[in-house]
């Protein structure tokens, strides 16, 4: 019998292409070449199953133009990139990778607040330029993290894995807004009060967005919102590019409007505002809150997991729109 064919549509670790090798016939993109839309459909033609990273768009036209394909495995826990009406209309199952990324991704978070608050990247650029020539009291002077208001958007398990950081680790008050509020258990877990968005924006000493994009989350904070921020507070995006107005972020940040911000997305990424890049007081990294290698690794397994669990074995792990295995 023949195998089923899927194609992989990044480059990957060696050892996952080889498992993906004892059931399919698997084309990978090794080269790690950047598609267009048309050579995607292109490779697409003919597959059932697609191994994305959360770059490769998968909407009507590409479905449209590609009748036999059965599953997207995301690599990824977020999955704007997949139109999943579209996909569930055409019977196309989507899948991605919760779980295995919380704990990593929580720690990065963390670490990007730490880094803005304490201007850590600011001093470092600094003390390369060869600016340092003596010490002075105020010197990238930031600001306390511990004993602090921890403000979360977005109350999901990695938002949960930030709150506990700061609350058992740093003796932090951490307030919440989420669109439904916790269980009282996982409130008392995390020491985490809920409160109202306006309120969370008025009060937090740092503000940590961990919300999935959709297109109500779209500019979630723009400059309506950071004008009710302190001016001394910072800014962190580990969720999403579009989450934030960056152009309305860079301006803030130019005229302080608050103290400063770390940015681990942004619209329209791997491109960023040129604005963004013209202010001291961000931290920029390139979308890689999950990026340790343990983490990876998982990821792509769980995204192994879901392409065989269901072309295999019709049992998926994480389904997005298990409605479509019932029309199967």
């Amino acid at each position: 019998m023949n195998k089923p064919k899927v194609l992989v549509a990044r480059s990957i670790f060696p050892e996952t292409i080889a498992r993906l090798e004892e059931h399919f016939e698997v084309e990978a993109n090794q080269g790690d070449e950047s598609w267009t839309k048309a050579q995607l459909i292109a490779k697409l033609k003919g597959k059932q199953g697609v191994f994305t990273t959360g770059s490769e768009r998968i909407d009507a036209e590409v479905l449209d133009a590609c009748p036999g394909l059965k599953i997207c495995a995301n690599m990824a826990v977020g999955y704007n990139n997949f139109d999943i009406d579209a996909m569930t209309a055409r019977g196309v199952l989507g899948t991605n990778a919760p779980d295995v990324l919380t704990e990593t991704t929580a720690d990065f978070g963390f670490a990007l607040l730490m880094a803005t608050a304490r201007r850590i990247a600011e001093s470092e650029h600094f003390l390369r330029a060869g600016k340092w020539e003596k010490w002075s009291f105020d010197m990238f002077a930031g600001s306390d993290i511990h004993g602090s208001t921890l403000g979360i958007v977005g109350m999901g398990r990695i938002g949960q894995g930030i709150a506990k950081r700061g609350a058992h680790g740093f003796g932090m008050k951490v307030i919440y807004h989420n669109r439904s509020r916790l269980d009282a258990q996982l409130e008392a877990e995390c020491k985490a009060t809920y409160v109202g968005k306006e309120e969370l924006l008025k009060t937090a000493d740092h503000v940590v967005l961990v919300v999935p994009y959709t297109p109500a989350s779209h500019h979630t904070i723009g400059a309506a919102e950071i004008a009710l921020m302190k001016p001394t507070a910072t800014l962190i995006n580990i969720a999403r590019g579009g989450i934030v107005d960056d152009a309305a972020l860079a301006v803030a940040l130019r005229d302080k409007r608050i103290a400063a911000a770390g940015l681990d997305v942004f619209e329209g990424e791997p491109k960023v505002n040129p604005e963004l890049l013209k202010v001291p007081n961000v931290v920029l990294t390139p979308h890689i809150a999950s990026a340790t290698v343990p983490t990876r690794r998982a990821m792509a397994d769980l995204a192994v997991d879901n392409l065989i669990g269901y072309l295999v074995h019709n049992k998926p792990v994480t389904p997005l729109n298990p409605t479509v295995l019932a029309t199967r």
